[in-house]
């Protein structure tokens, strides 16, 4: 029995742990009493060593000096702040009064904000809670599909998940070892194309079924001619202002994307000062929400390193590679099934537990088949989208419902949903087929950056390592300099 239990030790450390996430219990605890619980047993199966243990302090004081992670706090409260400035509002308006006269105008409108929050906010729930407030009654007025119009609000939304500066693009970034900056080129055009082919979904809707969005009437269009003109550009140039201040800077080299971050956070707070929204109460909102986001995030951080540490100690990064570089297909077949398992996991788990849990146990095998670590962590962003979708569970759905009137019901939200997940799920094939949509503007434009043979060690019982092991694995901590 020991002996099968010392072979096997590290599925059923996995295996344990899912178990646990689906009981429900919180992620973060889950991650690291799975590690701690295991761990104990590896020392007494004689495959750890209690000194591997000490590593965790050296991992949770990484995770505290990496200063990457300051941009999470930063980008959370631009986004809040701008949330509450009115931005979104007059942007709706306006764009909604340029389309407003064809089919699906609002429809367009709502697309195109949510590119344009999704660039100035990175917030998921924010860019969701605002349009489902200020469009969705409007659309149902005018005798919009209540699916349509859901799906139209839930799915854009969701652009904050990929177009810069995304939350999760940061998190990503520290996981896979890679630059921010280098994260957010990667995700520029596929968060773009993505937008485009929304736009195109509600084109051919509304050739299929006209009445589904059907143009505002005249009488709606209050404000024409060189009146809308000058009224768009005072209501565009304020987030163009703040995309260039925040991810232009990025781009062109001038800062981190910490201090893109920072930049960000007094650009909201200079807009909605200008706005006159700005009071002692919006500001204490967002530095109590930024706060429980940020240390959501980093409990989880420090969680999942526990985990890991206990993981690999035990050999379970040999085992996952074991399992993964045999598939049939070589790297397209590994790229086909990792997907699939993500796009699984969707249903269950939130964009950052799927980083934080799976990401450290796939870039290891995706960087020995020779996958540019870049590459694969937009698809994987791009993938991990669809957990927002996702019925019955998708986090994006929830948002909406919670603001939308009585008269959408959730099966509503849940069909207007479909058409729009089968377009990420599209896009998540086209980045494979055509890996330069996200490598065009990077130094490779290949998926394979180098050929490689693979070879995978038999797994020896961590007792059986040197001390140079050992120190390798405590001095694995998030690198500090990561993204800068």
């Amino acid at each position: 029995m020991e002996t099968w239990l010392i072979a096997h030790l590290a599925p059923l450390m996995f295996a344990a742990l899912v178990l646990i996430l689906l009981i429900g219990y919180p992620v973060a605890f889950s991650l690291a009493a799975v590690g701690m619980l295991f761990g104990f047993i590896g020392i007494e199966l004689g495959l750890l060593t209690p000194s591997l243990l000490q590593a965790l302090p050296d991992r949770v004081f990484g995770i505290m000096r990496n200063e990457i992670l300051l941009a999470i706090p930063f980008f959370t409260f631009m986004g809040l702040i701008l949330e509450r400035s009115g931005m979104a509002e007059e942007l709706l308006d306006t764009v909604g009064q340029i389309f407003g006269g064809i089919r699906g105008g609002l429809a367009y409108a709502v697309i195109l904000v949510g590119a344009l929050l999704a660039a100035t906010t990175g917030v998921v729930a924010a860019s969701v809670i605002a349009m489902g407030l200020i469009s969705l009654p409007i659309m149902l007025r005018y005798g919009y599909h209540r699916p349509l119009a859901a799906g139209v609000i839930a799915a854009s939304g969701t652009l904050a998940q990929i177009i810069p500066p995304s939350l999760v693009l940061i998190v990503m970034a520290d996981v896979l070892g890679r630059s921010v900056g280098e994260m957010y080129r990667g995700a520029l055009l596929p968060g773009l194309l993505l937008t485009a082919l929304y736009l195109l979904l509600v084109f051919f809707i509304t050739q299929w079924r006209p009445e589904y969005a059907p143009p505002l009437p005249l009488a709606a269009r209050t404000i024409h001619g060189r009146a809308l003109f000058a009224r768009a550009m005072v209501a565009l140039l304020p987030p163009l202002a703040l995309i260039f201040l925040v991810l232009g800077t990025i781009f062109i080299g001038w800062a981190t994307p910490t201090e893109g971050g920072a930049m960000g956070a007094v650009g909201a707070l200079l807009l909605a000062l200008s706005k006159r929204r700005f009071s002692q109460a919006l500001l204490i909102q967002a530095m109590t929400t930024t706060a429980k986001i940020t240390s959501f995030v980093v409990f989880i951080l420090i969680g999942s390193s526990v985990f890991s540490l206990t993981f690999r100690g035990i050999n379970g990064d040999l085992w996952v590679e074991q399992l993964l570089v045999g598939l049939p297909g070589g790297v397209i077949g590994f790229l086909i099934i990792v997907n699939l398992l993500i796009f699984l996991l969707a249903f269950f788990l939130d964009f950052f537990e799927i980083a934080f849990i799976v990401l450290p146990l796939l870039a290891p095998v995706a960087a020995k088949l020779g996958i540019d670590l870049v590459w694969f962590g937009v698809l994987i962003g791009v993938n991990m989208q669809t957990s927002f979708m996702h019925p019955p569970f998708g986090f994006a759905l929830f948002y909406l419902r919670s603001v939308a009137p009585p008269q959408i019901r959730t099966a509503d939200i849940y069909w207007g949903a479909v058409p729009f997940l089968l377009v990420q799920v599209l896009m998540v094939g086209l980045i494979i087929s055509f890996p330069q949509l996200v490598n065009w503007n990077l130094d490779t434009n290949a998926i394979i950056t180098t050929p490689t043979n693979i070879t995978v060690p038999e797994a020896t019982p961590s007792s059986l390592l040197n001390n140079d092991d050992f120190s390798e694995l405590f001095n694995e901590t998030a690198a500090p300099d990561a993204g800068q």
